[in-house]
């Protein structure tokens, strides 16, 4: 079983580094970190020693966790680096499932831009996803079913509830903030003062 580790400095340039180190077994360690500085590295010479030591430069296994995969799915494709639209292809590309889940994740993306279109898009996206086999999403399709009217309105109209919600959390954090001794007429001063 191949021990997992957290996210390093160095995982961006593990691939620069097995290949520096397939052509050249015996380059020296100061000379790979001097290479990776120029790229970009901004950990110490040690850090690179620890990863080098524990093979995870040379190991054919992608260290990531589940929480840093989908979080790189989920991020916008022009905000992530180079190297992650990489890394994100090959292991979209590892199964099937990931590709179609990878699929589905783009497609719903391009939903959220509201667009008159969109209550027709979303139909033919549910449909989609219920023809894979990936239950979490099944789930989260149920979810949309359910408040069917408040996610095409969503989808559709360029209107937002963002101004309110900050509003109401606003207003929740002066409240707090007073520790629940004032009553209603302090709190509206502190508001309008606010």
């Amino acid at each position: 079983q191949v021990p997992k580790y957290r996210a390093s400095l160095v995982d961006p340039y593990r691939e620069h580094l097995r290949k520096r180190r397939t052509e050249d077994p015996a380059v020296p360690v100061l000379h790979l970190f001097e290479e990776i500085k120029a790229l970009g590295f901004t950990g110490c010479l040690n850090l690179l020693h620890k990863y080098i030591n524990q093979g995870r430069a040379d190991s054919d296994r992608s260290h990531i966790s589940a929480r840093r995969l989908a979080r790189m799915m989920l991020t916008r494709p022009d905000n992530l680096k180079a190297e992650h639209h990489d890394l994100l292809a090959r292991l979209t590309e590892a199964c099937p499932e990931m590709t179609q889940l990878a699929t589905h994740i783009r497609t719903f993306a391009q939903l959220l831009t509201p667009h008159a279109g969109n209550a027709d898009a979303l139909e033919l996206w549910i449909t989609q996803v219920r023809a894979t086999d990936l239950p979490h999403l099944h789930a989260f399709t149920r979810g949309l079913e359910r408040d069917r009217d408040a996610v095409i309105a969503a989808f559709t109209l360029p209107y937002s509830n963002g101004p309110t919600e900050g509003v109401n959390t606003k207003t929740k954090r002066i409240a707090r903030q007073m520790h629940g001794r004032a009553g209603f007429t302090l709190l509206r001063h502190r508001i309008l003062l606010g």
